[in-house]
């Protein structure tokens, strides 16, 4: 299952597209991929369980990003997501070489950024989950989010690489010499990082943040309440899926030359992933979902041209319907 999906997220025609310069990806199109990846192996998800996971998963992303010590970081976070993935596919040579070669790209086209362009970065993906509050157990026992659902900040531990402790102002002539020191008190703890994470295809990445939060074996549930509820539940009507989009986001990820969704087939029989303690909490959440709405579709006509091909290749950002 890990190799299937390991597979078709790194299949180099998707690759392609993805790096291409384009705008960022809107939450219909991104659930839409994000349901594909899931189901590109014989596993299956109901649309429950679906729901959790990808309130699970986009939250940890949201916490992964707002808490980077300073913008640069998020390509730590990303290499770090790609090291553990590495880590799976280790007895796959051929998938292991898709992966390390996505890593050379993000290399190549990243870590010559400034740091400006990385603030706009992060900045640009925290906007696009800013009214995103669903409580998670697993940061709601650290204590890394408040029971309103927002992502508490913390005021003590390493500085970001390349500053200093807090606790000193220095001011400055106008030759630029220094005339007097000032020291302050802080309410943090504040030490300075032995050394900057690794942004080499390998070495040490220094920060945790992107590795594995279950590395204490704990149960994680997804929870919704107060006012976050309505602002979840408007965020779900945004994100259900069209059956009627089907077959042209079909067709579209085709063109993508990956996504696939796989069919359990011959001695296949396929198996369900239940993300609930029991099946009759799966079901009650699948009947509690908000009620659907209608999208418009996009009607996407298939021609084997290659610019029209190219065409609805880029389309995939801007789609305004789920599967």
């Amino acid at each position: 299952v890990m190799n299937d999906i390991i597979t078709t997220m790194f299949n180099k025609k998707f690759m392609e597209e993805l790096f291409k310069p384009q705008e960022l990806y809107s939450k219909k199109a991104l659930r839409t991929v994000y349901d594909r990846l899931a189901h590109a192996s014989i596993m299956r998800l109901n649309q429950a369980s679906m729901d959790k996971l990808y309130d699970l998963m986009t939250m940890a992303f949201k916490y992964q990003v707002l808490l980077c010590p300073r913008p640069r970081d998020i390509l730590l976070v990303t290499f770090n997501h790609l090291d553990a993935i590495k880590d799976f596919i280790q007895d796959a040579p051929g998938i292991l070489n898709q992966v390390d070669e996505t890593f050379r790209q993000l290399i190549e086209m990243y870590t010559s950024l400034s740091a400006g362009e990385f603030q706009l970065i992060r900045q640009t993906l925290l906007i696009f989950f800013q009214d995103m509050h669903i409580r998670v157990s697993i940061f709601l026992k650290d204590k890394v989010q408040n029971s309103n659902g927002r992502f508490v900040l913390p005021i003590s531990g390493p500085v970001p690489w390349g500053t200093e402790v807090p606790g000193l102002i220095r001011m400055f002539n106008h030759n630029g010499d220094e005339v007097k020191r000032t020291e302050f008190t802080t309410d943090g703890n504040y030490i300075i990082p032995q050394r900057e994470g690794s942004f080499d295809l390998y070495g040490e990445r220094v920060l945790k943040l992107g590795t594995n939060m279950y590395s204490v074996s704990r149960p994680v549930e997804t929870h919704m309440s107060g006012s976050s509820k309505t602002l979840a539940s408007h965020a779900k009507e945004n994100i259900v899926p069209n059956p009627l989009a089907k077959e042209e986001l079909n067709f579209l990820a085709r063109l993508l030359g990956g996504l696939e969704v796989k069919t359990p087939g011959g001695s296949e029989t396929g198996f369900r992933l239940n993300l609930f303690t029991t099946d009759e909490e799966e079901e009650h959440a699948a009947l509690t979902r908000p009620e659907e709405l209608s999208y418009k579709v996009v009607t996407i006509e298939a021609t084997q041209e290659p610019e029209r091909r190219a065409e609805l290749s880029r389309t995939l950002g801007e789609l305004e319907v789920a599967e």
